[in-house]
């Protein structure tokens, strides 16, 4: 039977956020609460990017040892040969998506004459073939703009992509353009005729990109073929946001004549959902709104005295699943008395109280010495109190963590003359 995955893309396009973003030790906690989740793939980032390659190699040496398998790690291209060698040569990256714009409105708007519709097509198989002949193991194609392309085209951009190697083509509806059934009957014609997995990439413009993406990955399902569904966690990304993971995920489990048919990917651990809306609204810095589904502060209370009779009476007369379904129900304790915390400006002394705490043990000076240096790095890149789990990762994998947060710009920079600004400031 097929089956639909999650392709997870937070921290490439939830990190394109207009105004907010994540830290590359951010980004690998939540990579690690994604792999608690059971996700199938993470879109990681950019590869080509240099600030991304210590962070990108970084998370595939803790795959390695186990910390985020059996996840896949996938790296992000623009559908040009240039982006693909640079991701292969700066990253051990074995799984790619590669990405360019499909529609007439972006050809000729965007390309502005440097690509015609063939141009697309030439431009995205040589970077194909420069992936599958790199050694990527997986390859998705991306066709940007694809709800506003013209259906032909559409179809004859897949197909040229599977005959270079591609095993999905990633349908974006990137202005958030469709509706369910229009994507429904766009869908199922492309899986007909390519015979080719698809990946639902939605946005949230009109406010139907969850009922977009599953609508799109039923088309793919009920015509034979495996779906996956771009999401981010708490629903971030460009303008309005991608697909809310945690809703898609529910939608599916418990959606009529969706969960009766159990096309979810079994792997799938929803009670990690609750901690990782949590890390993500943190990192992230944007409060969970109180109606958030699944996890928002609402989402199981009752104050009305029909509702709460009812609820009291039995649960499911207002609630479609349970709260420990999500890893719900456990009481948050604040502390206010005195709190040890260590960071950028902490000590040994410090240190060791606060892994004490988590009922870790430093050997010797040595150890406190490395792990403090990290934490007080690993805080400096967050700009945030650092959680538990963050220190758990560093007393577990402090080389690797070291990694993360090094960043080495290549470009050198030039002096330059000194600013005339002094000149614009009012004399004192």
């Amino acid at each position: 039977m097929p089956t639909i995955y999650i392709l997870d893309v937070t921290n490439r396009d939830g990190v394109q956020m207009s105004r907010y973003g994540l830290s590359k030790l951010q980004k690998t906690m939540l990579n690690i609460h994604l792999n608690q989740l059971g996700v199938h793939q993470s879109e990681i980032g950019f590869p080509f990017i240099e600030h991304e390659a210590n962070y990108i190699n970084a998370n595939l040496e803790l795959a390695e040892r186990g910390e985020l398998k059996p996840m896949i790690l996938e790296g992000w291209c623009r559908g040009v040969p240039g982006d693909v060698h640079k991701a292969l040569q700066l990253t051990k990256v074995k799984h790619l998506n590669i990405s360019i714009s499909t529609s007439d409105q972006m050809i000729v708007h965007k390309f502005k004459g440097k690509l015609d519709r063939e141009g697309v097509i030439r431009e995205m198989t040589e970077a194909a073939d420069a992936a599958i002949e790199g050694g990527v193991l997986s390859l998705g194609v991306n066709s940007e703009d694809a709800s506003r392309t013209d259906m032909d085209y559409l179809i004859k951009f897949a197909k040229a992509a599977k005959d270079h190697g591609a095993q999905r083509v990633r349908y974006c509806d990137t202005v958030g353009f469709d509706s369910p059934h229009r994507i429904y009957d766009r869908i199922a014609e492309l899986v007909k005729v390519v015979e080719m997995t698809v990946e639902m990439h939605c946005h949230n413009d009109l406010g139907m990109v969850v009922a977009n993406s599953i609508a799109g990955a039923r088309a793919a399902v009920d015509n034979g073929q495996d779906a996956w569904i771009n999401t981010t966690v708490n629903g971030t990304g460009e303008r309005a946001g991608n697909a809310d993971l945690i809703s898609v995920l529910l939608s599916l489990k418990h959606a009529a004549d969706y969960g009766e048919r159990n096309l979810l990917d079994p792997k799938i651990n929803l009670k990690a959902a609750w901690k990782l809306a949590k890390y993500a609204s943190y990192a992230f810095g944007i409060p969970i709104p109180v109606n958030q589904v699944g996890v928002g502060a609402n989402m199981f209370a009752h104050e009305s005295g029909i509702h709460a009779d009812g609820a009291l009476k039995d649960r499911k007369n207002y609630e479609l699943y349970d709260f420990e379904d999500l890893g719900r129900g456990e009481p948050e304790v604040v502390p206010t008395g005195r709190i040890i915390t260590t960071g950028e400006y902490g000590g040994i002394k410090g240190l060791r109280y606060v892994y004490e705490q988590l009922g870790l043990q430093i050997e010797n000076d040595e150890e406190a010495r490395v792990l403090l240096e990290v934490c007080q790095y690993a805080n400096i890149n967050t700009q945030k109190p650092l959680t538990d789990d963050e220190l758990r990762l560093i007393y577990a994998h402090p080389d690797l963590v070291e990694k993360i947060v090094t960043i080495t710009p290549e470009v050198k920079a030039v002096r330059k003359k000194p600013s005339k600004l002094r000149e614009l400031q009012p004399s004192i």
